[in-house]
C-alpha cells in the first residue's frame, strides 16, 4: 500500500489535531536567489540531462536549490506536518526523557534530541527539540502517541528516498558525467545507515539569551550527509552564507522542497559540489510568537561507503579535486557521521578568525560560523 492509498482510506488513518502553520512574514528580507528544479521533467533522459545542468550549476554556485513537483500533493504535505507535531505536542517531558537518543554513546540522533543539548554561544544553549526516525521505523521503540503513525512515516521515508533523493542523485551524477546510478548505488534503501526522517521544533528564547547569542538559534554549519531534504514552511529563520560573505534568507515556497548538499557529497565530488554553510536565526518580529516546525529527510550514504572523491568522473579529471584528505585516510560514512554527531555542540571549538571556529573530525577541519 503506498502513501496515497493509505491516506485515502480515512478509516485507517489515525486522527491527530491539525497543525496550523504561521502566516507568512511581512518583513522585508534579503532572500537568496535559489534555482528551482522541476522534477516533472525527470521522467525522460532528455529531461534529466537538462535538469542535470541546472542542478550542477545550483550545487556549484549555491549548494542549495528548491524542488517542485516532487510527488507530494499539498494535502499530503499538510498531513505530514500534522504528524510531525505529535512527538512534541502529544508527549510530555517525562516521556520524552524515556525516548531520548543516546547521542554521545552511539553517535546517533535516533529518538529525541532534547532542548539545551547544544551550546550555541556565550553560555546560551539551544531551545530546539527534534525527533529522529530511521528509515527503518522499527529500528527502535517510539512513544505510544507516535506509534499509530509509523506506517505513514515509513511510506514518507520511502517516498523521499526513492522519488526525491534518487532522482536528484541521478541528476548530480550526470553533472559529474558519471553513470546515472553512480550515486544512487551508494544510497541503497535497505542498506545499513542513518538516513532518517527528522521532525524538528524551534521554541523562542528570553530576550537576554537572544542578546547573548546574537539572535542565532543554530550557528552556521554544514550538514553531515550527502543531501538534506527540507519541506518548506513559512517561518523565516533559515539563512545561507553567500559567496560574498553575507547571510541570505531562504524564502518559503508553498509545497516546495529545499535541497542542500552536505559534507559527504562534497567529499565524494572532490569539492565540485560544495556543502553549503547555513544557520537558523530568530524569525522576524511578526513571526516570533510562533513555534517553527520542520520536516526533514537527512540522506547519508550507506555506512560502509568510503567518502573518497569519485576520480573516475571526467569532470573531476578536467577541473581537478579541491577537497582532499591530506595525509589522512578518507573516513567511511559511519565514521564521519559518528564523529560529527558526537562532537556537534559539545566539543570545545578553536577560534579561527572573525566569527569562525574550528574543530578536527577524522583528521578533517570542520568550521562553525557565528
Amino acid at each position: 500500500m503506498n502513501f496515497v492509498d493509505f491516506h485515502n482510506q480515512h478509516d485507517l488513518v489515525p486522527e491527530t489535531p491539525r497543525y496550523i502553520p504561521a502566516p507568512k512574514t511581512r518583513a522585508v528580507l534579503e532572500y537568496a536567489d535559489l534555482p528551482i528544479i522541476d522534477l516533472a521533467s525527470a521522467g525522460t533522459l532528455e529531461g534529466r540531462i537538462a535538469l542535470a545542468a541546472q542542478a550542477r550549476d545550483a550545487m556549484t554556485d549555491h549548494g542549495f536549490f528548491c524542488v517542485i513537483n516532487h510527488g507530494y500533493k499539498p494535502a499530503q504535505t499538510e498531513r505530514i506536518f500534522d504528524i510531525a507535531d505529535v512527538p512534541f505536542s502529544r508527549v510530555d517531558d517525562a516521556e520524552k526523557q524515556v525516548y531520548a537518543g543516546t547521542v554521545n554513546e552511539t553517535g546517533s540522533y535516533q529518538g529525541y534530541k532534547l532542548r539545551q543539548f547544544w551550546h550555541i554561544n556565550n553560555g546560551v544553549r539551544d531551545q530546539i527539540e527534534h525527533y529522529n526516525i530511521n528509515r527503518d521505523v522499527n529500528k527502535r521503540a517510539h512513544p505510544p502517541a507516535l506509534r499509530p503513525f509509523l506506517p505513514e512515516i515509513a511510506e514518507f521515508a520511502r517516498h523521499n528516498h526513492e522519488e526525491v533523493l534518487h532522482p536528484i542523485l541521478k541528476l548530480l551524477a550526470l553533472g559529474l558525467e558519471l553513470p546515472e546510478d553512480a550515486l544512487v548505488n551508494l544510497h541503497r534503501y535497505s542498506a545499513v545507515g542513518e538516513t532518517s526522517v527528522r521532525f524538528m521544533k524551534y521554541y523562542g528564547r528570553p530576550k537576554e539569551e537572544e542578546l547573548k547569542a546574537k539572535n542565532v538559534w543554530l550557528k552556521g554549519h554544514t550538514d553531515i550527509g550527502t543531501l538534506t531534504i527540507l519541506y518548506s514552511q513559512p517561518v523565516a529563520a533559515l539563512q545561507i552564507l553567500a559567496k560574498d560573505g553575507s547571510w541570505k534568507w531562504v524564502k518559503h515556497i508553498e509545497n516546495a522542497l529545499v535541497i542542500n548538499a552536505g559534507d559527504a557529497l562534497e567529499f565524494l565530488s572532490g569539492g565540485f559540489y560544495r556543502a553549503t554553510i547555513h544557520r537558523v536565526v530568530q524569525p522576524p518580529a511578526d513571526q516570533q510568537s510562533y513555534t517553527r516546525l520542520g520536516v526533514f529527510y537527512f540522506a547519508m550514504a550507506d555506512d560502509s561507503v568510503t567518502l573518497a572523491p569519485l576520480l573516475e568522473s571526467p569532470v573531476l579529471q578536467r577541473v581537478g579535486v579541491t577537497k582532499v584528505f591530506d595525509g589522512v585516510a578518507p573516513p567511511t560514512m559511519e565514521e564521519w557521521r559518528k564523529g560529527r554527531t558526537v562532537a556537534y555542540g559539545q566539543s570545545a571549538l578553536t577560534p579561527a578568525g572573525k566569527g569562525v571556529e574550528e574543530e578536527v573530525i577524522s583528521g578533517v577541519v570542520v568550521k562553525h560560523y557565528n
